[in-house]
């Protein structure tokens, strides 16, 4: 049997391992580092649901990359705006319905009306959290850019619609997006009407300044929720008309999000008791 010769002292050998376990951690940073600078699904939200397709709808645009980043984004789906937008494009109750134009519209906290109606959306607390970015600028961030935002009540209703709140405007509001180009809404979880997934609608406009119709949008478009967030938020108080009529759509069935929700499903945080936090990238051509 032959004899191995082991050459070099104990020190040395030790320094070798050391060595080379730092270079094998460095490595894994790089290889980590690298992965994590590639969203799965674009700009979009961070979970896709059982109930979801997990494709993007064939029209969505191509993807555009900033290569100084080494990330990914890309343009949101460009969606209807439906029949309760308040944003000069139709009437309510023989009236233009322009929430963009009232006194006030201008805030992050959007539970309360303004403008003189003094009703308030009750419900388990949500704060959506936007970031707006530039893909015709290597996705960087949109500071300036201005978004409206609305969504139902937790019965369904929409406020300067709906006759059970025509004469209120909440859940409603406008905020422009900061130097990082976030924009934050204070609101509550939406409930769930039948025929859509529960959403939120919201336009882009190029600024603030020009936020005072729906002329001047570039981008209209909807998000949507985890389905296991939906559920739980729906055993709060006040919310359990919207279990049945939950239980009776799905993703693939809602005329909107059936062709995908990846760039538009929400990454959720928080629990019924504090309240949630829902995150999105938005991705626009300014």
């Amino acid at each position: 049997m032959s004899t191995h010769h082991h050459h070099g002292d104990l020190q040395s050998d030790l320094d070798k391992l050391l060595n080379t376990a730092a270079s094998r951690r460095q490595s894994l940073r790089w290889l980590f580092a690298g992965a994590a600078a590639v969203p799965l699904h674009g700009c979009g939200g961070a979970s896709t649901d059982s109930g979801s397709t997990a494709t993007v709808a064939v029209s969505t645009p191509a993807t555009t990359t900033n290569t100084a980043a080494g990330t990914a984004c890309s343009l949101i789906p460009e969606e209807t705006g439906g029949p309760y937008p308040a944003d000069g494009t139709n009437s309510s109750n023989g009236k233009v319905a322009n929430a963009l134009t009232l006194s006030g519209i201008v805030r992050k906290d959007i539970r309360w009306s303004v403008a003189g109606a003094a009703g308030v959306a009750m419900g388990v607390p949500l704060t959506i959290r936007l970031k707006i970015v530039n893909v015709a600028n290597g996705c960087a961030a949109a500071a300036g850019a201005t978004v409206y935002l609305w969504h139902c009540d937790r019965d369904g209703n929409y406020s300067m619609y709906s006759s059970a709140v025509q004469g209120e405007n909440y859940l409603r509001g406008v905020q422009e997006a900061d130097a990082d180009g976030y924009v934050t809404f204070t609101t509550i979880f939406p409930g769930c009407y039948d025929g859509r997934m529960p959403h939120v609608h919201f336009e882009v406009y190029p600024t603030l300044a020009k936020a005072t119709g729906a002329a001047n949008r570039v981008k209209t478009s909807q998000f949507t929720f985890p389905l296991a967030t939906l559920n739980t938020v729906y055993t709060a108080t006040g919310y359990s008309a919207s279990v049945s009529k939950l239980a009776r759509m799905s993703y693939a069935t809602d005329n909107v999000f059936s062709d995908g929700t990846a760039l538009q499903m929400a990454s959720m945080g928080g629990d019924t008791v504090n309240g949630y936090t829902a995150d999105l990238t938005v991705g626009v051509s300014l």
